[in-house]
């Protein structure tokens, strides 16, 4: 997954599952430069495997900043 985000400061990024267990990206984040959207913020890459189906929640933050997105992963 590619994230844009505003803010200042380092990019930090989990997902906390259906059971509440938390599990970081199996690589990244890592810049991501080769985007041609033009929107304010800094873009990284991730890749994720997630253990179990159900609703994750997607948690990424900076120094100055904090998003999270809801994602449903299927069996």
């Amino acid at each position: 997954m590619v994230w844009r985000m505003t803010g200042s400061g380092d990019f930090a990024i989990s997902a906390t599952g259906p059971d509440g267990k938390v599990v970081k990206p199996v690589w990244g984040p890592e810049p991501h430069g080769g985007s041609n959207w033009e929107r304010p913020g800094d873009e990284w890459g991730t890749g994720w495997v997630f253990p179990t189906a159900g609703c994750w929640t997607i948690n990424a933050t900076r120094t100055s900043g904090r998003g999270s997105l809801i994602l449903r992963v299927a069996e």
